[in-house]
């Protein structure tokens, strides 16, 4: 069995997953929509798709396309995946789920009465530390989990300007300003990925940028936003506690590793930083650097990857870590590009085997809801001082 796809947004992230995507077996044939047509036409000559259309209305008004994968900017996946879902559409969706609580309600409402499938594609689900301490947890290994730890710290000088200025025209800073918080899910489904709660209140702190460089400039800022690193405290059902951190001036090697986790159990504890990880339990110390290690398969001065800029194209490159379960995947993807510490390869499997034995995937929408809900409301908390807020729960999936 296989369906139809439309690329929403052929921008610098799209290309990689529309190379997946023609490659999956479960997948027939490839289209691709851009606000700038030349894009859209540039993409599906480069990876041999079946052609573009002159917009995403017109690709939801087809026959010939029965889901579609959006790469669009941060702010604008809510309205588009539910003009998706209510179009008839299957839909997986690049991060954020959404930037309000009431586009996430929306999003669910839809998934609940179409019965499509929505998947949100969150790169941490498969980071080999959160695949590793997910496993961990499952056998037990932990103890009682009651403390855990996830960042996600980005600088903007290694690579976000160029991205923003290729993304946001001649306004690009307005863009730019995005707020850390409403980025969340890096860190949070790190965290969460692993450790099966959902957070149920949020402190958080803001800190003002000091570049003056007219980005995370409320006067110009599109989102009123002036603060470019961020740290949120959150309490979770059950009992325990997790912090997430938002950097985005930061002294540190993004292009190595820029979302790191740690976890900590009544009878052991794991810890990651940027080059080495540790697993930990009362009688010592034990190094899994390498067992969390993606091997890259494809070099960063690919021709591929020209269009991208180089402080980013390490997220493109990653292969395979030996922690990752490649058996489930198909054997056509052994050959082709990985990215974000081997990612990419499980999230377009992940969809598209839901969409085609109608299962629900990984982070279907109650799980993106939860990895993405948090930050939402800890932005608000932190433009609040501080104040603790409590965070809604959407609940599980129904079971089918």
């Amino acid at each position: 069995m296989t369906f139809s796809l439309g690329i929403v947004g052929a921008g610098q992230f799209s290309g990689s997953f529309a190379k997946l995507f023609l490659a999956h077996p479960g997948v027939s044939d490839v289209h691709v929509t851009d606000l700038l047509p030349e894009r859209a036409e540039q993409l599906a000559a480069a990876e041999g798709l079946s052609g573009t259309f002159p917009s995403y209305e017109a690709m939801l008004e087809s026959k010939a396309v029965d889901a579609v994968a959006i790469f669009t900017q941060r702010w604008t996946h809510g309205p588009l995946v539910l003009q998706g879902l209510h179009a008839g559409k299957h839909v997986y969706s690049a991060v954020p789920m959404a930037i309000t609580t009431e586009e996430i309600a929306a999003i669910i409402e839809a998934v609940k009465t179409t019965g499509l499938t929505y998947m949100m594609g969150e790169t941490s689900q498969y980071n080999p530390a959160t695949v590793h301490a997910r496993n961990q947890i499952a056998e037990g290994a932990f103890g009682r989990i009651f403390y855990a730890e996830g960042d996600y710290v980005h600088d903007m000088d290694l690579g976000f300007y160029e991205a923003y200025q290729y993304s946001g025209g001649e306004n690009w800073k307005a863009t730019a300003s995005y707020p850390p918080l409403l980025y969340p899910t890096h860190a949070v489904g790190g965290v969460l990925g692993a450790w099966q709660t959902h957070a149920v209140s949020v402190s958080a702190i803001g800190v003002v940028d000091e570049r003056g460089d007219g980005v995370f400039d409320r006067s110009v800022s599109q989102f009123d936003n002036d603060v470019s690193n961020a740290t949120a405290l959150f309490e979770v059902a059950g009992g325990g506690s997790f912090r997430t951190n938002e950097f985005r001036r930061v002294g540190y090697p993004s292009h190595i590793r820029e979302s790191r986790f740690r976890f900590f159990g009544t009878e052991a504890s794991m810890e990651q930083l940027a080059t080495v990880a540790f697993w930990q339990d009362k009688n010592g110390v034990k190094d899994i650097s390498e067992l969390l290690e993606p091997k890259p398969t494809l070099s960063p001065d690919d021709p591929s990857l020209q269009h991208i800029a180089p402080d980013l194209r390490a997220a493109f490159t990653s292969g395979s870590a030996p922690v990752h379960e490649r058996a489930r995947l198909p054997r056509v993807f052994d050959n082709l590009p990985n990215g974000h510490e081997g990612s990419h390869h499980f999230l377009v499997d992940d969809f598209v085997t839901a969409v085609n034995t109608r299962t629900l995937p990984s982070v279907n929408a109650w799980v993106a809801a939860r990895y993405t809900l948090p930050g939402i409301i800890a932005h608000e908390s932190a433009r609040q001082g501080g104040a603790r807020l409590e965070i809604p729960d959407f609940g599980d999936a129904p079971q089918a």
